[in-house]
């Protein structure tokens, strides 16, 4: 493993500049282009860099083949601090819709307000304006539905590096549960909740459960 402040390879020195003036995630394969090396040299230089990142104030994420650099989660009430960013406070009703969304994404309104058995508008609505979430097309069916998905935001928020290390929900006999039964439960925890009022005085009565 890379120590902190030993010299990197050429290869990870360019990687890492492209990463940090890119506006957006980078794919692999764009890296490799750029860069004039393969697809295998690149992520190397990835975890090259991975290693490099170890104990510092920065992280490489990833979603699916893209990557970027971000802030650490240990640094990010600073950074919190400093942006003035309220991602972070959301309400019980917000948060089980963004549960409901993470594990069964893509999703529609619809679908989320089928596990939640309450109006989602108000609670959707502030989840995209904080862009933790993000539509992802329109599903193939009657009216074509929105779908929507989480954002590289809600990785960074929430510390994740990909939405592979979402944590996995355990029944009290310790059983994995399914998505969607962990969905199912964390909807049921607050169902007397009321969503509007939870999300701020914006909510309409639509959200109430």
């Amino acid at each position: 493993m890379t120590e902190r402040g030993t010299a990197r390879g050429e290869l990870a020195k360019s990687v890492e500049a492209i990463l940090f003036v890119a506006e957006k995630p980078v794919g692999r394969a764009e890296l490799a282009r750029v860069c004039g090396a393969t697809p295998r040299a690149v992520e190397a230089a990835l975890l090259e860099l991975e290693a490099h990142y170890e104990g510092s104030g920065l992280r490489l994420q990833h979603d699916g083949d893209d990557w970027q650099i971000v802030t650490s989660p240990s640094a990010a009430p600073h950074v919190a601090a400093y942006l003035g960013a309220d991602r972070l406070r959301l309400s019980a009703a917000a948060l089980e819709t963004l549960a409901v969304i993470a594990y069964r994404q893509p999703v529609t309104r619809a679908d989320v307000e089928a596990i939640r058995g309450v109006n989602c508008d108000q609670t959707i609505y502030t989840l995209a304006s904080r862009r933790l979430i993000e539509e992802r097309g329109r599903r193939e069916a009657p009216g074509r539905p929105i779908l929507y998905g989480t954002t590289w935001e809600f990785l960074e928020c929430f510390g994740l590096a990909s939405l592979e290390d979402l944590p996995s929900a355990l029944t009290p006999e310790g059983e994995r549960l399914a998505a969607i039964d962990a969905a199912s439960a964390a909807a049921g925890a607050t169902s007397g909740a009321t969503d509007g009022a939870a999300d701020g005085a914006t909510a309409s009565a639509g959200d109430r459960t």
